[in-house]
């Protein structure tokens, strides 16, 4: 226990800085300010006002504020919201000082703590807001802290919360903060798997409960599915963004550089699609629902007009709010029958004369076989990244076993026989030689014993027949050939030449890289 509370406080306290700018601005009172004119003003509600225009500007209509807009609302917002008589010439004065009080004069708020791992005090720093000087103009916006604090202040009901959060991931990838944009992906991750919980509770609820699930399929469809088409834009750009910073990381990695945030950037991207992934499973299952809860409505309005009475989802209502008490209702007409007895003697004779039919044929109920070889999106995507990772892998292990040196252009020259042009268009190429220069060396031995990364891992799948579709007939006619045996102890080194660039289509380079075989000569002429 002792060592959880040293090694989690600095994390802890880390985390706290974000709310220390607003109790220093709450604690500030007008009762000073011009003799007390305005003490009647309350800077923790003014701070948040500001806060929540800053986002709607920079991060909903895409633009930074200048001070000009940024005294026009606040005007706005003194004289709608505070009965406080404020003189025209006090107005331009108190909007600055209001101002400078919450960017602190352009200054870090200073938050002091102590940490008892390495026994000394530290300084957290943190801004709300802050400025910079574009187009000759100095403009403002909100901080990646400025904006996590506005959201952790508030359960947001009007707006979508994966639409906030991922205002929050675009400042946190422009700002490279990719550690804390890892832990912003895994909570609209958690936000997307409670959407699709409570649209599996409504699809449920319509087994019991037509119209109160109907009434909860429009709330949802209201709150919820209004924002998938805004939600899909915002994933698209910071998608791209995310795909910027791979690019740009994976050029440091090649110069020897850069390593820690190229993994924290590659944990980033793999999240980030997962996500992709489940908000567009979660749309289309969305849609389905809209089509099958118009036919269960439609149905169960005709059945409401039939004169019975729904014992089971009566019972359903008791046990949901826990009144065995109205049971009494459902079954004290049953203990209360008529004192005149209307049986029927001829239902009697009926009862004694009514012959079985011996000659009641069965009928044999089809049990439905499940597809086992069905696959979700996210499955066949990785499939088809194994897929061309092996393939790629494959044809530089072929050509090294032949050659003692090979540089990529020489190796694109190959991949463009085998493949085409069209092999410049597909993304997961970029991404092989990505993680290709993850290691300098390569040891097949070694490598079928122990894989040491992603890629490695791939391809020892791919080639030994572990992933589906690999060697099939739609791999071509080489696909028999495709595995690690005639590559068993071949080594190879790679060696980036960061002076010369490799043109590949209109405006693409690729920094030249050289493969050279190592170890013993079995392998190659």
């Amino acid at each position: 226990m002792i060592n959880d509370i040293i090694k989690e406080h600095n994390a802890r306290m880390y985390n706290l800085r974000k709310y220390y700018p607003f109790f220093v601005l709450s604690e500030t009172t007008f009762a000073q300010y011009k003799e007390g004119r305005y003490a009647g003003l309350d800077m923790g509600y003014i701070t948040m006002g500001v806060l929540r225009f800053l986002i709607q500007e920079n991060s909903m209509n895409e633009r930074e504020v200048t001070y000009d807009e940024y005294e026009e609302f606040m005007g706005q917002l003194l004289d709608r919201d505070f009965d406080v008589e404020i003189k025209t010439e006090d107005r331009k004065e108190l909007i600055a000082y209001i101002f400078d009080k919450i960017r602190n004069d352009g200054k870090a708020f200073e938050f002091n703590f102590y940490d008892p791992s390495i026994k000394k005090s530290k300084v957290g720093r943190v801004k709300l807001v802050d400025g910079h000087i574009r187009d000759g103009q100095v403009r403002y916006f909100i901080t990646a802290e400025g904006i996590e604090f506005y959201l952790d202040t508030k359960e947001i009901k009007e707006e979508s919360k994966i639409n906030v959060e991922q205002l929050l991931l675009e400042k946190m990838i422009t700002g490279e903060n990719f550690k804390g944009g890892i832990e912003v992906v895994k909570r609209i991750n958690n936000e997307v798997n409670r959407l699709v919980r409570e649209k599996d509770e409504i699809v449920d609820m319509f087994s019991y409960d037509v119209f109160k699930a109907a009434e909860r399929y429009e709330k949802y469809m209201k709150t919820v599915g209004n924002w998938f088409m805004e939600e899909q834009k915002m994933f698209a750009r910071n998608k791209a963004l995310v795909d910027k910073a791979v690019a740009r990381a994976g050029y440091d990695k090649a110069y020897g550089s850069g390593n820690k945030t190229f993994k924290e950037i590659s944990e980033l991207e793999l999240l980030l699609k997962k996500t992709i992934l489940k908000h567009g499973s979660l749309i289309n299952s969305t849609m389905e629902l809209q089509e099958i809860s118009d036919n269960i409505i439609h149905r169960a309005k005709l059945k409401k007009l039939k004169a019975s009475f729904d014992f089971q989802a009566r019972l359903m209502d008791i046990i949901r709010e826990d009144r065995p008490d109205k049971m009494f209702t459902v079954l004290s007409p049953l203990f209360a029958p008529k004192n005149e007895k209307r049986f029927s003697f001829a239902s009697i004779d009926n009862i004694l004369t009514l012959k079985s039919d011996d000659n009641a044929r069965m009928v044999k109920v089809k049990q439905e076989e499940t597809d086992s070889s069905f696959r979700y999106e996210d499955e066949l995507l990785d499939d088809r990244i194994s897929r061309n990772f092996g393939r790629l892998f494959f044809e530089l292990a072929d050509q090294l076993i032949k050659w003692d040196r090979l540089t990529l252009k020489e190796f694109n020259g190959i991949l463009e026989i085998r493949f085409g042009k069209e092999i410049y268009g597909n993304k997961d190429y970029y991404s092989f030689l990505t993680h290709l220069v993850q290691k300098k060396h390569y040891d097949i031995d070694d490598m079928l014993k122990k894989q040491e990364t992603m890629l490695e891992g791939v391809v020892v799948e791919a080639l030994t027949g572990k992933t589906p579709g690999m060697g099939s007939e739609t791999d071509g006619a080489y696909a028999p050939k495709l595995s690690m045996e005639r590559f068993k102890g071949l080594e190879f080194d790679i060696e980036c030449d960061p002076s010369q660039e490799i043109a590949i289509g209109e405006d693409m380079y690729v920094t030249n890289m050289i493969f050279v075989r190592k170890g013993d000569s079995k392998h190659g002429k």
